[in-house]
């Protein structure tokens, strides 16, 4: 079987390393963005023809006054972060009670396993040999578990606080070309992107450490334990994407319907009561909630893979360096992506709007051909040459040239994916020019058109799904699948930097327009933003992708946990949970849309209060009462986000408690099988009208011409589909994939519980 190249120490050497790099990395792609000022300072560049725009700024030559700009920037950038931090504080104190509740729950279900004895028992896996008792694990799962919620919070509320810092700062820069804006935007997103990963990886691996000191040789227990940071991970995320969802996405179609539609006033325009609510949801929804969601998808492939491999031979002849692969792989990820961002940042400049599609796409290209080259080499000195794997009671032999190929189909797959995502809500293709061309005739055909979409969208996702669980199971079983998932999430740091740019842009425009600032510059906001748009689906295309790998891994590992020899969907107990599960979904998606509905319903009707109540509004004279609205999107959001919560947390545990281990698998089947269809059909249909409705705002072509101008009907028929559209792209459908994965590694943590006292229902009758 022989023994890793790499030595032990050099293992704990380089993990450490890496995550400290991503760490340094962030910093200084902060200071570099920091060093744009909020204030009205007049400096002249050395390099004064970069990008292709000369330095000079364009409100000079207009003889707009700078000085009143920069401050007005300032303060509705202020405004927007006010906004952003107070309503993660009220949400994090909610979150916060969940949060104990049930580390309190994880202690008393898998204390009770045998009866909070202190005494050691014989392993899971090989009885003849004794393990921690079962009370170490309820403690240590707990701990994990706390862990876990934290870093995902403290992810979230970084990855917000580095958006609201960097918007208005894009914004000035867009004064001086469109490639400074790009960069400063880009920069922004990778302090977010490295900054997660790099902490994401930190806290694992100082966990694994720190329970090792107690679990000594017992890595069985050990690994079982850490499963409850991807549980804090995930649960911590769904309540960050669905509050997050629902506050952005009723405050941006109340903004929308009254003031687009009914008004025929520009989109961010100040005298929109709902405006600055809209912005602060850009950052609550699309940057917190995706940083938390992305995080948790790391934490699960990691605590799958180390589970599995805890059981294998890694685990039962204490390979260390073997162990931790998986560890490695996102070690590797994070050096990747620092080449990766200096492409965008430094290697290439950006000379006009027309690059900047290109520049993002690269990216992904980039870090997934470096990234390959990496995980060869992460391979080849990780792993020893053949080794075995735990599949279903069997011990598989595999090679390591097979485990490579099982994380590279994992990491191509997402490329597809995202190359996919790309074609059906880009502008640039016929798709979404289709749905646009469409509005001619009204909102109802651009509806049929854009789910059609969404439905067609699909297809190849899916058999890219397919084919690398096909592949990642026939080499090296159920820990194929969890590497295939951090082959995906491997490059997370880049994906997040793209990703969290589309917002951050989105809110630079946004400032642009409440600044009055001239519309060149809102041209270069808007070209920022409608890539943004393609990139936010594209990343929501990899949460989505590899949510499905994650979550199929932790099936794997609840099934050998609870000792299910196989599931058969023939027998009744299986059949109904399968259809049960399949069903959740859809009552997650109801209770979550209509969350929005309700709360848009409440915004639109303040909106139009406002217009209709105070004088000299609409004619720039008075200010509107923005707190009211921030309020409706809070308590809308606070209020909707527990009962979604609520059916996610307590299925597994009402399932496997009354109905057994049996029913649970089924209920994890139906529940994956179903969501990642609603979940990719949901984002891109919502990607696709929003960006139909760009492209006709842009007038990105002749025939988008003939659709337009702003206010035009075809464009109001735009607009509608977009509202339709904002709920399914940013709140149903990305919550949908910490759905399946979060029900996966829940019934992973409970599963000690439900395998010695589930099934009561069939036990009595």
């Amino acid at each position: 079987m022989g023994s890793a190249v790499l030595s032990e120490l050099a293992t704990e050497i380089f993990v450490p390393v890496c995550g400290v790099i991503g760490i340094a990395f962030s910093l200084v792609q902060w200071v570099l963005v920091s060093r744009v000022k909020l204030t009205s300072e007049r400096h002249v560049s050395a390099n004064s023809k970069k990008n292709g725009y000369s330095d000079y700024l364009i409100e000079e030559e207009e003889g707009i006054n700078d000085h009143s700009v920069v401050t007005k920037c300032a303060d509705i950038q202020n405004a927007i972060s006010e906004g952003a931090t107070s309503f993660l504080f009220t949400e994090y104190q909610y979150v916060g009670i969940f949060m104990i509740a049930f580390a309190i729950l994880i202690f008393l279900f898998l204390g009770s396993v045998e009866g909070f004895s202190t005494n050691s028992q014989p392993c899971t896996y090989d009885k003849e040999k004794m393990c921690k008792p079962a009370l170490a694990t309820a403690i240590f799962s707990t701990v994990s578990f706390l862990l876990g919620a934290v870093t995902s919070v403290l992810s979230g509320f970084l990855g917000m606080k580095i958006a609201t810092y960097a918007n208005a700062r894009t914004t000035l820069e867009a004064r001086k070309g469109v490639g400074k804006a790009f960069i400063i935007a880009f920069r922004s997103g990778a302090v977010m992107g490295f900054l997660l990963a790099a902490n994401g990886l930190l806290v694992l691996y100082i966990a694994i450490n720190l329970f090792k000191l107690y679990y000594g040789d017992d890595w069985e227990g050990l690994f079982e334990a850490i499963t409850g940071y991807g549980l804090g991970g995930s649960s911590m995320a769904l309540f960050g994407r669905v509050g997050g969802g629902i506050y952005t996405k009723a405050a941006d179609v109340g903004a929308d319907l009254v003031g687009k539609v009914e008004r025929n006033i520009p989109e961010d325009d100040l005298r929109n009561p709902a405006v600055i609510a809209d912005n602060v949801g850009d950052n609550v929804g699309d940057i917190a909630g995706m940083g938390s969601d992305l995080f948790g998808s790391c934490a699960e492939s990691s605590c799958a893979a180390l589970v599995v491999a805890s059981i294998s031979s890694f685990g039962v002849n204490h390979e260390l360096t073997a162990m931790l692969y998986p560890l490695l792989i996102s070690s590797v990820g994070i050096l990747v992506c620092l080449i990766t961002t200096l492409f965008a940042t430094d290697f290439f400049e950006i000379k006009a709007v027309k690059e900047i599609e290109p520049a993002l796409k690269k990216q992904l290209i980039i870090s997934t051909v470096l990234m390959t080259v990496g995980i060869a080499i992460a391979t080849w000195i990780g792993v020893p040459s053949s080794f075995t794997i735990f599949n279903f009671g069997a011990q598989k032999l595999v090679k390591n040239l097979q485990l490579f190929l099982c994380v590279g189909v994992g990491l191509w797959a997402g490329l597809i994916i995202g190359f996919v995502t790309k074609y059906y809500t880009s502008y640039a293709y016929s798709p979404v020019q289709d749905v646009a061309d469409s509005c001619r005739t009204g909102a109802a055909t651009n509806v049929i058109f854009g789910l059609a979409l969404g439905y067609k969208s699909v297809i190849i996702p899916i058999f890219a799904i397919a084919i690398s669980i096909f592949v990642s199971f026939s080499f090296a079983a159920m820990y194929g699948i969890a590497v295939a998932a951090l082959g995906m999430l491997s490059t997370i740091a880049t994906g997040l930097a793209i990703d969290a740019y589309g917002p951050i842009s989105d809110n630079a425009g946004g400032i642009a327009e409440m600044a009055g600032m001239s519309h060149r510059i809102r041209e270069r906001t808007d070209a920022l933003d409608a890539a943004g748009n393609t990139t936010a689906a594209i990343g929501k295309g990899f949460a989505i992708g590899s949510a499905a790998l994650v979550s199929l891994a932790l099936f794997g590992a609840f099934v050998s946990r609870a000792a299910i020899s196989t599931v058969d969907v023939l027998t009744p107990k299986v059949f109904i949970g399968l259809i049960v599960g399949a069903m959740l979904p859809y009552w997650f998606s109801a209770m979550t849309m209509k969350s929005v509905g309700s709360a848009a319903l409440k915004m639109v009707e303040e909106v139009r209060r406002q217009f209709n109540s105070i004088p000299g509004l609409m004619e720039g004279h008075a200010k509107p009462d923005y707190a009211t609205c921030v309020k409706i999107s809070t308590d809308a959001s606070i209020k909707e986000m527990i009962p979604p919560g609520a059916l996610v947390m307590l299925t597994p545990l009402i399932v496997g408690t009354f109905f057994g281990v049996e029913t649970l698998a089924g209920v994890l089947a139906g529940a994956l099988v179903s969501g990642v269809q609603i979940a990719i059909s949901a984002s891109n249909t919502g990607g696709a009208w929003d960006n139909a409705k760009k492209y006709i705002e842009a007038g990105a072509s002749e025939h988008a011409r003939t659709l337009g101008p702003k206010g035009s009907d075809p464009h109001k028929a735009a607009v509608i589909g977009d509202t339709v559209g904002d709920p399914l792209k940013d709140t149903s459908g990305p919550s949908l994939n910490i759905l399946i994965k979060l029900m996966a590694v829940e019934s992973l943590v409970f599963a000690p519980f439900f395998a010695t006292h589930g099934g009561l229902l069939f036990k009595i009758f």
